[in-house]
Parts: structure tokens; sequence; C-alpha cells
């Protein structure tokens, strides 16, 4: 008799461990909500707006799209308006003037004739946002790929040494601090020769 008394209280004890599930599980997007949104998210408009926009190229690597830096957050559709933000590499970052003009003159070519670019500046931009791809791109470009991620708290890594997009050498040194742009330095590889730009990790 004592037995049967007891096994209702451990039964309505379980519930109130699944209940608390949901809150772990709740707090997993907050890390995500720097990042664009999800393509299946997106209607099929704003996901044509967004292939549109995605595919204007960074003039200053013209080898990346501006999805593929990163700098493309978010392309809103809202009747017959287009909305696309942008955040540029660091502020007064002189490329972003022509991205504007480009991205607009996309939009534009394509069927969408209200089209509006906001600068948005928080949350700075940080190379962790490149793509793989874009990543990839750069070292066939022969400009070595930022390596690692950027430091958002705690200690700052120390970056021994750079690969050689030429001939995968680590025998390289860094000759000055910037290269061709502010985001880049400038490089040279003991083993092939050749100097090359580095995208900083920032």
């Amino acid at each position: 008799m004592l037995r049967q008394a007891q096994q209702p209280v451990v039964a309505a004890q379980r519930p109130v461990v699944a209940a608390q599930r949901p809150a772990a599980a709740a707090q997993r997007p907050a890390g995500a909500a720097q990042r664009p949104a999800v393509a299946a998210q997106r209607p099929a408009v704003a996901e044509r707006a967004w292939a549109v926009a995605a595919s204007v190229l960074d003039p200053e690597v013209p080898v990346l799209t501006i999805e593929d830096l990163g700098v493309l957050r978010d392309v809103a559709v809202d009747g017959d308006r287009v909305t696309v933000t942008i955040t540029p590499t660091y502020s007064g970052c002189p490329a972003m003037d022509a991205i504007r003009d480009d991205v607009v003159l996309a939009l534009t070519a394509a069927g969408f004739a209200d089209v509006e670019v906001r600068l948005v500046l928080a949350p700075a931009w940080t190379t962790d946002w490149m793509t793989d791809a874009g990543k990839h791109k750069l070292v066939e470009y022969g400009i070595a790929p930022p390596s690692g991620r950027a430091a958002v708290d705690g200690p700052i890594r120390l970056q021994l040494s750079v690969r050689c997009p030429r001939c995968g050498s680590l025998d390289t040194r860094e000759i000055a601090r910037f290269g061709s742009t502010s985001c880049k330095a400038l490089y040279e590889c003991r083993a092939c020769l050749e100097p090359f730009d580095h995208f900083k990790v920032h």
C-alpha cells in the first residue's frame, strides 16, 4: 500500500523536467541574431532581390561579392520598395559609396523600381562574416584570407605566421601593416620571394 501511494509523486515530477527543456532551446538564436536572414525564411520576391544584391562585386577586391565578404546583411521587400542593409568593413570605407550605387543599379535593372540602401555600423563588421567560398576565392586571387576568428572578449590570439597563397609556404613575414587597402597587410614569402596581401583578422 505504501509503494502504490508513492508512485504518483514521482510521475508528477517528470513533466517539470520536460517543461524546462524549451528554455534552453529558446536561448539558441541569441548568437545567430547578427547573421543574415536564412534563405528559406525569405519570400520568393525577397529571395530574388537578395540574389541580385548578392551578385554585386566588391570594388576593392573584385573577385568577391558583397555576400562573400559579409557586407550584405539584409534585404527586405515591402510592396514595391526594396531595402538593402550593408555594413562597411570599417568605418569610413571609401568603397561603400560605389557599393551602394552598384546595388541600386543592379536591383533597378532587375525590375525593382524603388530601392533604398541603408548603411549600418552596428554590429561592426568582422572577418567572421566572410564566407568559406569567399576565402577560397581570395586564395585563388593571390590574397591570404583571414585565419582564425576575431576576438570578441578574452585574450587576443597571436598569429605566428601567414600561409603564402601562391606556394603555400609558412615562411613569410609582414612588410607593412597596411597593404593595398586598410583591411589588408602586406607580406612577403621567403620561399617563393613573392609579395602578397593578407586580409587581417578583425
